[in-house]
């Protein structure tokens, strides 16, 4: 068997599969000490990277030993929550030389590439920085899966949970629409149902359940519309900022159990609530917001008055991203060393706070798929520039044949034909039929 190269992977349209969508071929053309699979996945839930483990642990494996391969690291750390004896168990006999299990508690956001580098080589990432800067490079579970097989990318695992009738984790053509997704679970258990489309702490609200599942789509957590969850999503930034310029007292809870805080890092939720009621509304004062991971566990889980310092921070990121001020800062690594295993957010907790106790928190891997009959897939599925159509309408495609892909030289992802079929529309997405 060939083996897999960068270029292969990067024909093949692999992109991180459960966060931002950063095209893997580029994160295995560096250089790393250290490769290690994140199967940490904190989000409430959501159990797609367990399930894939179960089921194809050894493509993973193999994922993982390429990425080690491919940047010349000489070690190689499967992160996984110490809970999941039977995985662990499972995967133990299987693993190749050079490679380790790393048992990761059970608490939120362990799955933070920055979080999880520290548990697993106690390596602090710097502000605004990236795991090689402290020689080591991340991939998830479903990126390495797809980096083994070495195939175009025209099929997408997650789990649907929530208020449906049996918690899943499907594996679905790229392009199909969350009512198809849904429909797998035996339907949603509230006449009124509303997708979060990657999860309850860093998901986004789903417009409609006609939206479509993309490369990055790792779970939907389907809820009624009055859930409270659902509420905070819908806030926008004008009650924000006039209720937190009111109502925060300074108490500092956001800061004193932010993740990155934790790290030594130099973000201080609780000074950007306190930008909120000087100068501007939500002047980017507060240079540290800069490195904030948007993880929300300051809005949903720290804050006693329930307010939103996750999007305050965000907010002033946005205004320092325009003009990034030339500051170094040095972590405090003292920090990390007293204070982040007393404050981690556990995920019991967690699910609790966030009003989802009610909940089945499984989510098996099922056979059954969905057949569709029309797919949408959108030109941009990850980090850099939208992919240019390869195909016009009127075109007769197959199942992984390109049709669209990134201009020369630019940062991008090729996208693939999850269906055989006839293009129907090319404007933004490439709609096919079958």
């Amino acid at each position: 068997m060939t083996a897999i190269t960068t270029e292969r992977i990067a024909a093949c349209g692999v992109v991180g599969a459960g966060g931002a969508g950063f095209p893997t071929s580029v994160k295995l053309g560096g250089k790393a000490e250290v490769a290690i699979l994140n199967a940490a996945e904190c989000e409430p839930l959501l159990h797609k990277d367990k399930e894939l483990l179960r089921a194809y642990g050894a493509d993973v494996l193999a994922g993982l030993a390429t990425a080690m391969r491919l940047t010349g690291a000489t070690r190689g750390i499967v992160g996984i929550k110490g809970k999941y004896t039977d995985v662990i168990e499972q995967l133990t006999p299987q693993l190749p030389a050079g490679i380790e299990i790393k048992t990761l508690g059970d608490s939120y956001p362990t799955g933070d590439e920055f979080i999880l580098v520290y548990d697993c080589i106690g390596r602090i990432i710097p502000p605004g920085g990236l795991p090689r800067d402290v020689g080591a490079v991340v991939v998830n579970v479903e990126t390495a899966m797809n980096v083994a097989r070495g195939e175009p990318v025209t099929k997408k695992f997650l789990t649907v949970a929530g208020a449906v009738a049996e918690p899943v984790t499907i594996g679905v053509p790229v392009g199909v629409t969350f009512a198809e997704c849904l429909a797998l679970t035996g339907g949603a258990t509230t006449d009124r149902p509303v997708a979060l489309v990657g999860g309850a702490m860093m998901g986004k609200l789903a417009r409609s359940l006609d939206d479509t599942v993309t490369k990055t789509t790792g779970g939907l957590i389907i809820l009624d519309e009055s859930h409270p969850l659902i509420r905070r999503y819908r806030n926008d930034w004008p009650v924000i900022r006039r209720i937190g310029a009111a109502a925060c007292d300074q108490c500092s809870f956001c800061t004193e159990l932010c993740p990155r805080y934790l790290l030594g890092h130099p973000i201080e939720p609780h000074k950007a609530m306190r930008s909120l009621g000087f100068s501007l509304a939500g002047e980017a004062n507060v240079i540290g917001t800069l490195y904030c991971c948007e993880c929300n566990l300051c809005t949903m889980y720290s804050c006693p008055e329930d307010l939103d310092p996750k999007n305050v921070c965000s907010q002033n990121k946005q205004r320092l991203m325009k003009d990034r001020p030339k500051v170094k800062f040095e972590t405090n690594p003292n920090r990390a060393n007293l204070h982040l295993d007393n404050r981690r957010a556990p995920i019991k907790r967690l699910i609790a706070k966030l009003g989802l106790a009610g909940f089945r928190n499984v989510g098996p891997l099922i056979a059954e798929t969905v057949a569709p009959r029309r797919v949408v897939l959108p030109t941009k599925q990850h980090v850099g520039a939208p992919a240019e159509p390869v195909v016009k309408v009127g075109d007769h495609v197959n199942v992984g044949d390109v049709v669209a892909r990134p201009a020369e030289g630019a940062l991008g992802a090729v996208i693939h034909a999850s269906i055989a079929g006839r293009v129907r529309a090319v404007d933004g997405s490439i709609v096919i039929e079958a």
